[in-house]
């Protein structure tokens, strides 16, 4: 079972930045998708970035892109994203999840990743 932490969230005014760690732990397989998925309030979840494992390709949704990016640590068993000029629709909940089968981390189907982190708020707003 993969157990997964995000945090780096909080409140940030529009046009800076944030970056979010989501600390990877527990049984991972060779290879799997992980991904952060956000929901603002009221909204579906919906994807947000995506990276394979094996080789560290990625995959970043339109809503961001330009302005955020998915990276990882290995050492520290560890993904980020690094979000630059917020904006204040970015407001939601952010979350990590990752997935062994398929491409639902790429092709944005949240109901198709296997474990989920718990999430982490950012507010953009002045």
């Amino acid at each position: 079972q993969v157990q997964l932490v995000e945090s780096g969230g909080g409140l940030v005014q529009p046009g800076g930045s944030l970056r979010l760690s989501c600390a990877v732990s527990g049984f991972t397989p060779d290879n799997y998708n992980i991904g952060w998925f956000r929901q603002a309030p009221g909204k579906a979840r919906e994807g947000v970035a995506c990276m394979r494992s094996r080789d560290g390709v990625t995959h970043v949704y339109d809503s961001v892109k330009g302005r955020f990016t998915i990276s990882r640590d290995n050492a520290k068993n560890t993904v980020y994203l690094q979000m630059n000029y917020l904006k204040p629709e970015d407001t939601a909940v952010y979350y990590c999840a990752t997935e062994t089968y398929g491409s639902s981390c790429f092709l944005g189907y949240d109901s198709g990743m296997d474990s989920w982190g718990k999430g982490t708020l950012v507010t953009v707003s002045s």
